[in-house]
């Protein structure tokens, strides 16, 4: 709100409402010391709910206290309702949650009211134009990734969904260690229904193995890539096991000296990390221990072997949850 902005109280136009105050009739043992503007909007919120009046000054007395607190639901809740009421127009609305969404990005209320707006308005394309400037601002904020992938489920229409897989794609570009764009990528291509051109889901494991591969190799100690080969292996029902050829050199101290393809060839299928990186890679010896695992027989040993490695060297944070799984295998070994 304005600074010189006179309180409700102090406004002709307001003096036919009955401010109600938070606390009447009680004395709180910890009240809560609100500025005076806001208690003076919210005491004429009060005054305004309990007759229900729903009006264009209405409109007015929400806006104040949302820029004051923009996580008052209530005040949020009274406005959907009022502008409902008024047949009011959603483009302007939304023109306006253009401006507070981006500066109240972290603020759940903000993109709730949003979709209350657009599922009235019925049209969402203008929406994920906005999304990407919000995230140009926070690439990583929670609410508007989950107001992105509400747009495209609930609308589920082809034209939002054509240029998803790319959107996402330069989002990693950007910042290959955003796990909420990793996240996204896996809602797009593993939660989300088969698009038009994925309907070889095959093939589609086999591009995104490629691409995620690709992005370990640029930085190996990038955990949100390795959660993401994770997930894509286990939704697909895939065996980690293919990729023990890919993970084995990253658990060596210098990979650089592990057995490499003659001359000069590169092997597109396993990228070896690119230099510069922390060796071992953590994540890379934890992957290549749950091969291990999986194989059972003699591999178990080598699995233990593996853990204890990260337990008293590599990743000694976890060490007693390496103990753990060092304690679990020893048990099946008997």
């Amino acid at each position: 709100m304005e600074k010189d902005e006179p309180l409700f109280a102090d406004r002709p136009e307001w003096a036919d409402v009955v401010p109600l105050e938070q606390y009447e009739g009680t004395t709180p043992i910890a009240p809560i010391f609100y500025t005076p503007e806001y208690k003076d909007a919210t005491n004429y919120f009060r005054g305004i709910v309990k007759i229900g009046e729903k009006s264009t000054r209405v409109l007015d007395l929400t806006e104040n206290i949302i820029r004051q607190n923009p996580a008052h639901y209530s005040a949020w809740q009274y406005r959907y309702k009022t502008l409902i009421a008024l047949n009011a127009p959603m483009d302007a609305e939304l023109r306006l949650m253009d401006e507070l969404a981006l500066t109240y990005l972290k603020t759940y209320q903000v993109w709730h009211h949003r979709r209350l707006l657009v599922q009235h308005t019925n049209n969402p394309a203008p929406e994920l134009a906005f999304i990407a400037t919000a995230l140009r601002d926070d690439a990583k904020n929670y609410h508007t990734w989950s107001y992105r992938q509400w747009i495209l489920a609930h609308f589920n229409d082809d034209a939002l969904w054509r240029d998803e897989l790319t959107f996402v794609e330069s989002m990693l570009n950007d910042d290959l260690r955003n796990n909420s764009a990793w996240h996204h990528r896996f809602f797009v291509v593993f939660q989300s229904g088969v698009r038009k051109g994925d309907e070889d889901r095959d093939a589609v494991v086999r591009r995104e193995l490629a691409f995620v591969k690709a992005k370990i190799a640029i930085a190996p100690n990038n955990a949100s890539a390795w959660n993401y080969l994770r997930g894509m292996l286990d939704h697909s029902k895939t065996p980690y096991s293919i990729l023990r050829s890919f993970v084995t050199p990253y658990t060596v101290p210098h990979p650089e000296q592990h057995e490499a393809p003659p001359g000069d060839v590169v092997d597109l299928e396993d990228p070896l990390p690119s230099p510069g990186a922390q060796f071992p890679c953590v994540a890379a010896i934890e992957f290549l221990a749950d091969i291990y695992e999986a194989n059972g027989g003699d591999d178990l040993m080598k699995a233990i072997e593996l853990w204890k490695s990260l337990a008293h060297k590599h990743d000694t944070m976890r060490k007693k949850y390496w103990e753990y799984r060092i304690k679990e295998a020893l048990q099946n070994v008997r």
